[in-house]
């Protein structure tokens, strides 16, 4: 009976430090992805700070460098980022382009014109918008500027485009800027704008195009410049990314 007693004690005893270990390896399991989890969520924290700021400094610049009369419009999200907006007034102002064409108007369309290009059209899809556009143009008292509606119709590259009719005129284009049409939901949204402008650039055109941490944006940029050999192609770690394809 001592024994039978004892036996189940043992038992016991064996039952509660097996329970016990387990415990203390499901706890420091717990606490192991927990400091993971910490770990991860801080460093995303610290890499949304860094954006921000960034982008606050690159559009203090901005404000200093363009002298605006009127509010701007909000920039980030689905609009320009002010790292691209700083980037395209800069190249506006060292290369003064004749004419500027723009695929997507908005506040970079007031950013370009208030740096200086002497002839911008910027073509969107909605009428909307390019309304609205337009009156903040009108409130900035910005001139030289033609926005050109154009519907999305089917391109032989098997997306949706811009009706090619409203670009038929343009030519000898000194900067391209890339932002539309939307490309958040078919990759190769933009895949055209090469095909479309690469015989309307004038040889020291540029091109810019914005979202290229995107790989259809991607795509385009190492396209246009494969298919211009005097040219060299820069990817800017902006917080969208951005290309530039310049002359050597």
């Amino acid at each position: 009976m001592k024994l039978l007693t004892l036996v189940f004690l043992l038992a016991i005893g064996l039952g509660l430090a097996y329970c016990i270990r387990s415990l203390r390896a499901l706890h420091q399991k717990v606490n192991t992805r927990i400091a993971r989890e910490i770990a991860a969520s801080t460093k995303e924290l610290k890499a949304e700070l860094w954006q921000s700021y960034r982008q606050t400094e690159a559009m203090q610049q901005l404000l200093s460098l363009l002298k605006f009369s009127a509010p701007v419009p909000p920039t980030r999200s689905w609009a320009a980022s002010p790292d691209l907006l700083l980037t395209l007034a800069q190249l506006v102002r060292t290369h003064n382009p004749k004419l500027v064409v723009e695929l997507g108007s908005g506040v970079s369309t007031l950013v370009v014109a208030k740096a200086g290009a002497k002839k911008v059209i910027s073509i969107d899809n909605s009428a909307e918008f390019a309304n609205k556009t337009r009156e903040i143009l009108r409130e900035h008292k910005v001139r030289g500027v033609e926005i050109r509606v154009a519907v999305l119709k089917a391109h032989i590259a098997g997306v949706d485009w811009y009706d090619t009719a409203v670009i038929k005129d343009l030519k000898r284009i000194d900067l391209l800027i890339v932002d539309g049409p939307p490309g958040s939901k078919n990759p190769e949204a933009r895949m055209p704008a090469r095909a479309e402008f690469i015989a309307k650039l004038s040889p020291k055109a540029i091109i810019v195009i914005d979202d290229v941490n995107r790989e259809g944006e991607r795509k385009l940029a190492e396209s246009f410049a494969k298919a211009l050999p005097n040219h060299v192609l820069t990817i800017y770690p902006h917080e969208k990314g951005t290309a530039v394809i310049s002359p050597k």
